[in-house]
């Protein structure tokens, strides 16, 4: 914890000695891996969000390093039917935990026209969950049934001893890789998030480190608030 914070810190130093501050809002679709080779499952999406603050060096026309602070939403929705009936017998589960990330990117420019250009992205992020609630729903033998937790941190692995839709691991570090269009006044941006983390597990075969792990696209618009 404490490093992630320093890291906070460090981030938002940089970002207001950088030559672009920008504000980022926009959309995430969220999902966890399901299978052993770390794919996951399309149905699970979840809408989310993210929000925050970054910057930009501006250390050349060509390459830059971008930091900042991230509010950002993670998760996954998960569906069981228990029998051939989609109207019975069956649970639904939602994951949406929050987490504060801080991103460290390598930016590489290619300029279209004065305060134009399109750019490409990619490095690691360490984020820290702060927040979140976990949801269940569905119905047995026509009886319907739904619950609602706050998700419970920890900093342990999990296991599926232990494991549950509401226990999730504090600390995730990944990969971020993505791209956009910088038009001077708007930035339109895609990323792809790649945790490397293994967050929970409800699963009896826990064996595979490539399951139960972030996997999140977003979509975001950022707006400069200062621009040398």
């Amino acid at each position: 914890m404490k490093k992630l914070l320093a890291m906070a810190v460090c981030a938002a130093m940089f970002t207001s000695a950088r030559s672009q501050i920008y504000v980022q809002g926009g959309v995430n679709l969220a999902n966890i891996t399901k299978t052993n080779s770390g794919g996951t499952e399309k149905n699970n999406l979840l809408t989310t969000f993210n929000a925050g603050i970054l910057g930009r060096f501006n250390l050349s026309t060509t390459f830059d390093v971008e930091t900042g602070l991230l509010f950002d939403g993670r998760g996954s929705k998960a569906t069981t039917y228990f029998t051939n009936s989609t109207n019975d017998n069956y649970v639904k589960a939602t994951i949406n935990p929050l987490y504060l990330e801080v991103p460290l990117n390598l930016i590489v420019r290619f300029p279209l026209e004065k305060n134009t250009n399109i750019f490409f992205n990619a490095g690691p992020y360490a984020a820290m969950g702060i927040a979140g609630k976990s949801k269940t729903e569905g119905k047995t033998a026509g009886v319907a049934f739904n619950s609602s937790q706050n998700i419970s941190w920890t900093s342990t692995d999990p296991n599926s001893q232990n494991g549950s839709y509401d226990k999730l691991k504090r600390y995730d570090f990944g990969l971020n890789v993505g791209g956009g269009l910088d038009l001077g006044k708007i930035l339109l941006k895609v990323n792809y998030g790649m945790g490397f983390t293994k967050i929970n597990s409800t699963q009896t075969n826990n064996s595979s480190n490539d399951k139960n792990k972030y996997r999140t696209v977003s979509l975001s618009l950022g707006i400069p608030i200062s621009r040398s």
